[in-house]
């Protein structure tokens, strides 16, 4: 299951033992792939099964079929079977708000980076 965020009825990460830090850390490990990332990006319009993720993705069927089971043990994604198709859906939409959370952190130490080499640019 996805770690929950901390609120008044959840302790903070800094309350938690060390066996729900492990699964915490697994679950993050599952977003560490780009892979994964653009697998989620494309489950935000809605639920896919296996063939057009793998045809939208660029990769095999089974590359993309690791992924997800991946993805699905952890939390991410719920799998539904439909006949003999597999159809993958979010399991819980706030990880776009976590990955949104990132990604505006990554832009902006990347922002104050290009600040830092332009100084040095503009110095020549």
């Amino acid at each position: 299951m996805p770690p929950k965020i901390a609120t008044k009825d959840s302790p903070p990460m800094k309350a938690l033992p060390e066996e729900a830090l492990v699964e915490i850390a697994a679950y993050f490990q599952a977003l560490a792939e780009p892979t994964r990332l653009l697998i989620l990006n494309i489950l935000r319009s809605g639920e896919r099964n296996v063939g057009d993720l793998a045809q939208l993705c660029g990769f095999t069927a089974a590359n993309v079929s690791r992924h997800l089971t991946l993805m699905t043990q952890q939390g991410l994604l719920e799998r539904e079977s439909r006949g003999t198709s597999a159809y993958y859906r979010i399991a819980d939409p706030s990880i776009f708000a976590l990955c949104d959370l990132v990604c505006g952190n990554i832009a902006r130490q990347m922002e104050k980076s290009a600040e830092r080499r332009a100084a040095f640019t503009s110095l020549s």
